[in-house]
């Protein structure tokens, strides 16, 4: 079988997904000096765009697609990156160094990058695919959902995470009635500490939503289109479902093509993969971090930029090993949540603020050992716990939980040396 090479130089770095962490290699490899060629395969037939607005800013507002764009059209000629939308890699042929592509076609490689992201759980229930059931990852999903939520009077949110939850507070202040179904004992329960989940549980019921937790979804009602949700409980009326059960990476090509994987694509702290000649990067990627205790998969922004970069500085021969603090943010209604560090795993929780003012700032802690911080409308304190948490020179538990406590304070103080 011939093989179609992207440029006629022969042999480049081939990325395989177009999001967030995918494109930032391709920048970060034009902006080191990389003068061989750069292809990016993406599977939707639209240019990278920010993912965090979907279910935010994207699904509350009525605007144009393009202010999601990370770059323009005209990046990628400019910058000899070849973009080709639409199109999905079926297999990997690391012997050849090269890839297949479902049209048949087959691309060469000098490095591969997977940078295929992570999908929707699918909710195993009866009626999950009746009409009026909405899930969210795509730019595409997003405009279905906010045209549904235009009309919908009766919302059942089927996840309490991030996704779930945002959408809730959105659907909220539209004046739609809000169910949230959570199979969970708490909110958020995989990457918030249990003080934040208390915190928005109050928010969103605050705010008017009912919010049900320790109840998993058992079925989805209604004839061809949704009317609600079955729970332990009874029958929650909808006219429209969101199911926000979390996701899964997708890690099927690098399994298929032999490189190991658990939960993700396994990689080293250079992002490389048992292959030295591929790398994974953002959602799909598992990695030991100092920052948490075993492997890690992190569905951030952040992440990806910094894995991104990262990838990238190694490729050009250079670059130090992924370390960067991982921090989160979510916005719900009218409470910014942030997190520097990796919180769920804390066994005990020092807070300062006031839950009843919207604002608070949570230290997170496992034994003696300062895991992270959470806040709620503190941008302040979320940077200066970031800056606290990449620095060797941490506050004890013992001075945090002192009662005249500042956190900027005590990074000046460090800055001072």
């Amino acid at each position: 079988m011939a093989v179609t090479q992207t440029c006629a130089s022969g042999k480049g770095v081939l990325i395989v997904g177009g999001g967030q962490a995918g494109l930032q290699v391709a920048v970060s490899l034009r902006q080191g000096g990389y003068d061989g060629p750069v292809t990016i395969v993406a599977a939707e037939d639209r240019l990278p765009y920010q993912r965090p607005p979907l279910s935010k800013a994207y699904l509350k507002e009525s605007q144009p697609f393009e202010r999601l764009v990370l770059r323009p059209e005209r990046f990628f000629s400019e910058n000899a990156i070849t973009l080709r939308r639409g199109e999905s890699v079926s297999a990997i042929d690391r012997k050849s160094e090269c890839v297949e592509l479902l049209s048949g076609e087959r691309l060469v490689y000098a490095h591969l990058v997977l940078a295929t992201g992570a999908r929707n759980r699918n909710l195993a229930v009866p009626g999950a695919d009746r009409s009026g059931v909405h899930g969210l990852r795509t730019a595409n999903d997003a405009e279905r959902l906010r045209a549904a939520i235009g009309t919908a009077r009766r919302l059942v949110v089927v996840g309490g995470g991030f996704i779930g939850l945002e959408v809730a507070a959105t659907a909220r202040a539209n004046g739609t009635e809000v169910t949230v179904v959570e199979a969970a004992d708490r909110l958020m329960g995989r990457v918030v500490s249990p003080a934040i989940s208390d915190f928005f549980l109050a928010a969103h019921r605050a705010m008017g939503a009912r919010v049900l937790l320790g109840e998993a979804a058992l079925a989805i009602t209604g004839t061809e289109t949704a009317d609600g949700v079955e729970t332990a409980s009874g029958h929650h009326p909808a006219d429209l479902v969101l199911l926000a059960a979390g996701v899964v990476p997708n890690a099927e090509l690098a399994e298929e093509a032999g490189l190991a994987t658990e939960r993700g694509i396994l990689v080293d702290s250079f992002m490389t993969t048992g292959d030295p000649k591929i790398f994974a990067v953002g959602d799909c990627a598992v990695f030991e971090s100092r920052h948490a205790d075993g492997l890690v998969r992190l569905e951030s922004v952040q992440n990806a930029v910094d894995q991104g970069k990262c990838v990238a500085a190694r490729i050009l021969g250079a670059g130090l090993p992924y370390d960067s603090v991982p921090w989160f943010w979510s916005d719900q209604g009218p409470y910014k949540l942030q997190i520097a560090g990796i919180t769920s795993a804390a066994d005990h929780v020092h807070a300062i603020g006031s839950p009843s003012e919207g604002r608070l700032v949570v230290f997170a802690f496992r034994g003696e050992r300062l895991l992270g911080i959470e806040t709620v409308n503190r941008p302040g304190d979320h940077m200066a716990g970031r800056k606290l948490l990449a620095s060797d020179l941490r506050a004890s538990r013992a001075e945090i939980e002192r009662e005249d406590f500042d956190l900027k304070a005590h990074l000046q103080k460090l800055a001072a040396g």
